[in-house]
């Protein structure tokens, strides 16, 4: 607050016009504006604008809605606190529609230059997230918005640390020319280009180090942006009253090979190690010396060394004992700023297993780079997702299809149970198969690969069949699963058969021929000669050798023409498959579906055929 006062509260004159409402985010029941250098009582030289991160959020349920620091910092006329959402209160009951974040810019000229600040506080990441996919999150723009050069300040996750707990970087509006991007440490000051997107991101990261991570020893900057109509330049500045911090990582086993000494040798490691540490020192003396230079030949003061922050990372794999790290530091007091813990040990993590299955990530038809966002989110289908990541892996227990249909459960219907069940049922299932055939032959650690192989491509055949969909078989007469992009739905076979040969997806089955002894003949040929081949060894036994094909027949003619006994079989297949089938998931396209009326009247018309023949 001091500093504040110091440097921004004095007579120079504010040559920024305000055009935006100053009563905007004012304190309710006070007659002072929002923005300070406004009020006549106040004389502000440098006006500070400043949105609220994720240590200083609004808390609170009062009367005057959620407060942080900033409100008091903005009443007392110091800066002007912008971007406060009240979440609780942007709510509107009439319709969802209304709901969301709704961002108001706060707009400036100078001369021909008009700048639109668009501030965004810190909001929950995955609130955020999800506002953005859902489209809720709206920016009033000015009716010359194309004249204007619009600046969004947001104070966000970047990186990505779990499900929805980040921003995307490409999900903001098209009119937006720049991002000033909070929250994050690292310094990444230099705009960075967003692909698919006209706008740049620029990330100062934190003034001073908060912790010793590897992001946090890069050189601190600010930077000094000027607008001018539609373009830009920025100018990194360097901190220099920021402690230096450097950051190394040694490998006690690779540099016990260079140095020759032995790895259970503890006064041999911590002499490597001391010697490692003041090369660090050096090294950040050197960078400090370096800044003073830069300052010099700029016309500024020199400053004196600052004691700086080393951090050494040591891998202590195959080492039996190491020394005390606090007392390790001990020996640099003085020289650093944080001699307790400038050694980290750590250990390399062992695999549990070194036949590990690598999982191949494919490439999705999504993740074409010329699709832009809203095309991608158009063409996402969980089946093809599915179907696509399961045909790049190699399975070497579970099926394809069969996890595939249950993933689909999973999504579709919130069947929370369906991964697991299926994992558990097939695994069952793919163990007694292979009891089953351990028990005629001799079982040796070489063929057990070749036995699960075969007991899986039993199983999958075993699947098949329960959805009814048809099984290949290959040259030696195996039977093989048929792919997803293989199979025919059987509702779109049954429909083909039933509907007529005009090629009309909608129209009415035929209506049934007159009983004579000629039309009998007629339809129990043409049904000969449509139909098609049965590969299901099962289904072959069941069915009686004549001189005509097998009278198994899917569509009217052919079920007109057999004997009520058959003709009531075929009814009972069909009817037990298609009960079966309306449980399981099918990928082939709605289109192909037959309507249920049209269904209903072939169902009718053949029952009445077969009490004809039943009275004869």
């Amino acid at each position: 607050m001091a500093l504040l006062r110091e440097y921004c509260l004095s007579d120079r004159p504010v040559q920024i016009e305000l055009l935006s409402d100053p009563e905007e985010g004012k304190a309710a029941g006070y007659s002072f504006p929002a923005v300070n250098y406004e009020d006549p009582n106040l004389n502000v030289g440098m006006p500070v604008f400043s949105i609220h991160g994720n240590h200083d959020d609004p808390q609170g349920a009062g009367p005057e809605g959620a407060l942080c620091a900033l409100d008091m910092l903005s009443v007392s006329g110091l800066i002007n606190y912008m971007g406060k959402i009240d979440l609780a209160h942007t709510m509107n009951t009439e319709g969802p529609q209304q709901e969301g974040i709704a961002i108001k810019p706060i707009l400036l000229r100078k001369g021909n230059s008009k700048l639109a600040l668009y501030g965004v506080g810190n909001v929950k990441d995955a609130r955020m997230h999800f506002e953005l996919r859902s489209n809720r999150v709206k920016m009033y723009m000015p009716k010359d918005k194309n004249d204007w050069f619009n600046i969004l300040l947001l104070h966000q996750n970047r990186v990505p640390h779990g499900p929805q707990q980040s921003v995307p970087e490409g999900m903001f509006d098209d009119s937006v020319d720049f991002v000033m991007w909070g929250h994050e440490h690292d310094c990444r000051i230099q705009p960075e280009e967003v692909a698919g997107k006209r706008y740049h991101i620029c990330q100062p990261g934190s003034s001073v180090a908060t912790s010793l991570a590897e992001g946090e020893s890069i050189e601190k900057h600010v930077a000094l942006m000027e607008v001018h109509g539609k373009e830009y330049r920025l100018t990194p500045i360097p901190l220099r009253t920021v402690r230096p911090f450097i950051m190394d990582e040694v490998i006690l086993s690779d540099a016990a090979e260079d140095e020759e000494f032995d790895l259970n040798d503890r006064m041999a490691i911590s002499k490597y190690l001391r010697a490692k540490v003041n090369e660090l020192i050096g090294k950040a003396n050197k960078e400090w010396d370096e800044r003073n230079e830069r300052a010099k030949e700029l016309g500024e003061a020199e400053l004196p060394r600052m004691l700086p922050l080393v951090r050494l990372k040591v891998d202590t794999t195959g080492v039996t004992e190491t020394s005390n790290p606090v007392r390790f530091g001990q020996e640099f007091q003085g020289q650093i700023a944080n001699p307790r813990d400038v050694l980290a040990f750590h250990r390399a993590k062992r695999n549990a297993r070194s036949d590990k299955v690598v999982i191949e990530k494919p490439e999705l038809s999504i993740d074409d780079p010329d699709l832009s966002n809203a095309e991608k989110l158009s063409k996402i289908r969980v089946h093809a997702l599915v179907h696509e990541y399961l045909s790049a892996q190699e399975l070497q227990l579970l099926g394809e299809l069969g996890m595939s249909d249950a993933i689909e459960l999973f999504v579709d219907k919130n069947d929370t149970d369906a991964i697991s069940r299926h994992v558990s049922s097939s695994l069952l299932k793919l163990m007694g198969n292979v009891r089953t055939t351990g028990k005629e032959i001799d079982i040796e650690e070489d063929d057990l690969e070749e036995l699960v192989e075969k007991a899986k491509e039993q199983h999958d055949q075993a699947y098949l069949q329960t959805r009814g969909e048809p099984v290949k078989k290959d040259a030696n007469g195996k039977g093989r699963a048929t792919s997803d992009a293989e199979s025919v739905d059987s509702i779109m076979m049954e429909f083909d058969a039933v509907g007529s040969g005009d090629g009309d997806d909608y129209s009415d089955p035929a209506p049934a021929p007159k009983k004579t002894g000629r039309g009998k003949t007629t339809a129990a040929t043409a049904a000969a000669k449509k139909a098609p081949e049965i590969s299901d060894d099962e289904d072959d036994e069941d069915v009686e050798m004549q001189d005509a094909p097998p009278p198994k027949r899917t569509n009217r003619a052919a079920v007109l023409s057999q004997p009520a006994t058959k003709a009531k079989k075929a009814l009972a297949k069909k009817a037990a498959a298609g009960s079966s089938k309306q449980a399981t998931l099918s990928f082939a396209p709605a289109t192909a579906r037959a309507p249920r009326a049209a269904a209903a009247r072939g169902r009718k018309k053949t029952a009445e055929a077969v009490e004809l023949d039943s009275d004869d």
